[in-house]
């Protein structure tokens, strides 16, 4: 009995050192995302039963003979009746290699918001092509949004080859069709893979029927995609969320700064500065559940102890002593508006950037990104839901900032609606 519960406890532990990838599904409408998340999860054995019975019952009062696997990532009613996604599904899974999240966006253009949601902290992004259509205008435009969240590695998986008798010349044609506009975004990691969800070929399991096809199956590609370098591990940044004083007869004295290293390493003997003092120490301790640590790097929530008494607390930011992020009140951003309600200039909105937050407004749209084009035009008074636009903000307290291309944490901030908790727009800083 003992034997078997010191092997659960080692086992639990081994699951919480796993790594962790998180990837986003984009695809136009019918392209077969909810399928293709359901074929991952039902031929990984990541399936439970109760959740098998619910979609076997689900699937046959549609008069579906076979279990019909979109339904397990399709939980709101409205999109069980039209067979679409229109939000963000999210679900968990594990192999004995990797924690996977995944996030399962909606086709439609009219919820591109909820794509940037889903993709905004995404280490990689699917996106689904339909073998019969080629590369379409969604195709695209999920492509261009990938790009502008910085998201590292983007697999195209070339859908229904079942449908086109799994022909190794329309794969190679989607797959040069695809490189040509690739070529003009910024997305360094591109990988193709032709597969059939609804069958199963080259999902998890290699395909007899594409036996030209010799790269990995998506799963396989999946765990072994190489995430350790998707963070920065050079620029120090760790926001301070809370501070800890237990008061406790055990730590007397003790204070300690939680938080999420949003980037670069932490260790004992670092030395550090604080902003927004500028005051300077050195870091006496770095813990996780009073565990101590030889170092700490992104995306780890950790405890920070320091050598000296500063005054710190939430919203502030300790860094590298020697390298320090901007500190602006002028902010120039791409923004995606999220909000029914249209943006409006110089209306205050509140701006949530790390653990920081102050008021903001809008001064200026400098352009907007036409979403059906993906080209630049002149930028109008107002921005309505799903519209894209790179804008000058200013805002009323100096925010510490990177770039979002050098750092997606310390670069990106949200906009909530003055008075309420509303999100109504993400940014990306320039």
């Amino acid at each position: 009995m003992q034997e078997l519960l010191e092997k659960q406890v080692a086992d639990h532990k081994s699951y919480l050192d796993m790594e962790l990838l998180r990837f986003t599904t984009a695809g136009s409408v019918d392209d077969g995302k909810s399928t293709l998340i359901g074929r991952l999860l039902y031929d990984s054995k990541a399936i439970f039963q109760d959740q098998l019975d619910a979609v076997k019952q689900a699937s046959l009062n549609k008069g579906t003979e076979k279990v019909d696997l979109a339904l397990f990532t399709d939980g709101l009613r409205s999109e069980r009746e039209q067979g679409i996604t229109i939000d963000v599904a999210y679900r968990y899974f594990a192999t004995p290699k990797r924690k996977f999240i995944i996030a399962d966006t909606p086709g439609h253009v009219q919820y591109t918001r909820n794509m940037v949601t889903g993709a905004s902290t995404a280490n990689a992004a699917l996106i689904l092509i339909d073998a019969r259509k080629g590369v379409i205008e969604q195709t695209l435009r999920h492509s261009y949004i990938a790009s502008l969240l910085q998201i590292p590695h983007v697999v195209i998986c070339i859908n229904k080859m079942d449908l086109v008798d799994y022909k190794e010349e329309v794969y190679e044609q989607i797959k040069e069709q695809y490189e040509g506009f690739i070529a003009k975004l910024d997305i360094p990691d591109v990988h193709f893979v032709p597969l059939s969800a609804l069958e199963g070929d080259n999902v998890v399991t290699r395909s007899k029927k594409m036996p030209w096809y010799q790269g990995s199956t998506l799963l396989h590609l999946l765990e072994n995609i190489h995430i350790g370098s998707d963070y920065n591990h050079t620029d120090g940044r760790f926001p301070v969320q809370y501070v800890l004083r237990p008061q406790t007869t055990e730590f007397h004295d003790y204070r300690g700064y939680a938080g999420r290293v949003a980037g670069g390493v932490f260790k004992k003997g670092d030395k550090v500065k604080v902003l927004p003092s500028g005051f300077t120490s050195v870091v006496k301790e770095v813990s996780l559940h009073g565990k101590r640590l030889d170092r700490a790097f992104p995306p780890m929530a950790v405890d920070i102890q320091l050598e000296d008494e500063i005054d710190i607390s939430r919203g502030d930011m300790i860094v590298h002593e020697d390298n320090t992020p901007e500190t602006v009140q002028d902010i120039e951003a791409t923004v995606v508006w999220m909000s029914e309600t249209p943006m409006q200039l110089r209306k205050k909105y509140t701006m949530l950037h790390t653990s920081n937050d102050g008021m903001c407004m809008i001064k200026e749209i400098n352009h907007q990104i036409n979403i059906h084009t993906l080209e630049e035009e002149e930028g109008k008074g107002s921005l309505a839901m799903n519209e894209i636009a790179s804008v000058s903000i200013r805002s009323s307290k100096p925010m510490f900032v990177d770039s979002y291309t050098r750092n997606r944490i310390t670069g990106s901030f949200v906009l909530v609606e003055e008075g309420t908790n509303n999100t109504v727009g993400v940014g990306m800083i320039k």
